[in-house]
């Protein structure tokens, strides 16, 4: 039965000249996106009320999209609301939208360019793409609108959002990370903060290709993958830090045993033998919370050949030095940081969080005895991700941490149409860790590092 027919027929008074609007005549221009979104408000909570809308259930999406374009169809002319083709199109969309997924913010979901979707306010929403933000055209009718949304999302995964408990970060299905805060910690309203899943996981290829290295820089870094050497890629928010480490990782072989320990589950390793672990927050009573530490020492005793860290940022630090240091070569990680020498210095603010009274000294020697490579990523002023330097960990003289760049990406300016100039060159140094790639059967040619 289709779902028009199973509608309560109105009143008179439920029409245009109850909603206080004039049947004869069209809004001016620049108040059709506000007569758009009243109509649509009002269309939407008719169809609620008035349809049957279990009947979707049994409905294929063509006929849905049928059945609710008659509906809305049967609504404009009950309002008497004029909408041109287009804009009725546009509403039976954002309808179904409304109805099957999140509003506003599916379209968001259905476009492979956007990385990003930032909900500032209830009235103004942000996306990024090719990493750099715009505004969209996009809306939400009030903070109820907005608030019902994050509570489907929320309630999705099995969360809840309140003044109790007003921030929320959590994965949705399809692995997007989501963060959730309303007031009274948001003082202007609900806000929401997507960051979106790559349905295809990006190769060492296409980093090549958006030049965000080179084929020497991506030769030297897969082979020290495969030969085992800890890595820790540091870079700011959005710099591309988990997509390389997902990259890199494609290099560790298939017949390791692999654990990944993260906040939000994100990478999309290829291998089979991966066993994926993820941190769960504290309970309502404040009980239950599992921490990347928690999971980190677990891990050591689940025989792994590799751990991998999505992202290291407390205390989880120290038992991810220690067990580079005793046995579990070959480990990845990331961290904010805005240079090499900078992540270092976060990872012996880190230790402390522990408690552990170390001297200056020992952690510095622990830092430096555990880690082989840094690899610094930035997104630079035109949007673009770039491997800006890959530093060796050198030791220590003294009390301080050596480090020397390997390879660098020299700026040399922005062209007329915004675009950053510059290159990715070889220092000449040959980096010690060098004879550990040779020694694991890894072709290292002189050229690599000689080419600048």
């Amino acid at each position: 039965m289709a779902i028009k027919d199973l509608l309560k027929r109105t009143s008179p008074d439920t029409g245009a000249e109850a909603a206080g609007q004039n049947p004869g005549k069209t809004k001016p221009d620049l108040e059709r996106s506000n007569f758009f979104y009243e109509i649509k408000h009002k269309i939407h909570g008719r169809l609620v009320q008035e349809a049957n809308l279990a009947a979707l259930d049994t409905l294929a999406p063509d006929e849905i999209r049928s059945e609710i374009e008659s509906v809305v169809e049967y609504y404009l002319k009950d309002e008497k609301a004029l909408l041109n083709e287009e804009e009725q199109k546009s509403l039976v969309a954002e309808i179904l939208d409304e109805l099957m997924g999140l509003g506003p913010l599916e379209p968001f979901f259905k476009d492979p360019t956007v990385s990003d979707v930032l909900v500032n306010a209830y009235n103004q929403i942000y996306v990024e793409r090719f990493g750099l933000l715009e505004k969209t055209n996009s809306r939400f009718i009030d903070n109820n609108h907005l608030m019902n949304i994050i509570d489907r999302i929320i309630s999705r995964i099995g969360r809840r959002i309140d003044e109790s408990t007003p921030m929320v970060d959590a994965r949705l299905p399809d692995g997007s990370r989501v963060n959730a805060i309303i007031p009274p910690l948001a003082i202007d309203g609900p806000m929401l903060s997507i960051r979106r899943f790559s349905v295809s996981p990006l190769k060492m290829e296409d980093l090549i290709n958006y030049k965000t290295l080179t084929p020497d820089i991506a030769q030297l870094l897969s082979g020290c993958v495969k030969a085992k050497l800890n890595i820790m890629i540091s870079g700011g928010t959005g710099a591309g830090k988990t997509t390389l480490l997902n990259i890199l990782s494609a290099n560790i072989p298939g017949n390791e045993r692999i654990v990944t320990i993260e906040d939000s589950a994100e990478l999309q390793l290829q291998q089979e033998h991966v066993i994926r672990l993820e941190t769960r927050p504290p309970s309502i009573e404040g009980t239950g919370q599992v921490t990347q530490r928690d999971l980190v020492r677990n891990s050591l005793r689940m025989r792994p050949d590799r751990i991998i860290i999505g992202e290291v940022r407390g205390s989880e630090a120290f038992d991810m030095l220690q067990a580079m240091n005793t046995g579990h070569e070959g480990s990845l990680t990331t961290i904010h940081s805005n240079s090499p020498r900078d992540s270092l210095t976060r990872l012996e603010s880190m230790i402390l969080m522990t408690g552990v009274n170390l001297p200056e000294s020992a952690m510095r020697f622990m830092v430096s005895s555990a880690l082989d490579l840094i690899i610094q990523v930035s997104r630079l002023t035109d949007g673009s991700r770039t491997v800006t330097s890959i530093s060796e960990v050198v030791g220590m003289e003294g009390d301080v941490i050596t480090l020397q760049d390997i390879f660098v990406f020299e700026r040399k300016g922005i062209d007329k149409n915004g675009k950053v100039i510059g290159a990715h060159r070889s220092t000449g140094i040959r980096p010690k860790f060098s004879e550990r790639l040779e020694m694991a059967g890894i072709e290292v040619p002189e050229s690599l590092f000689t080419n600048y």
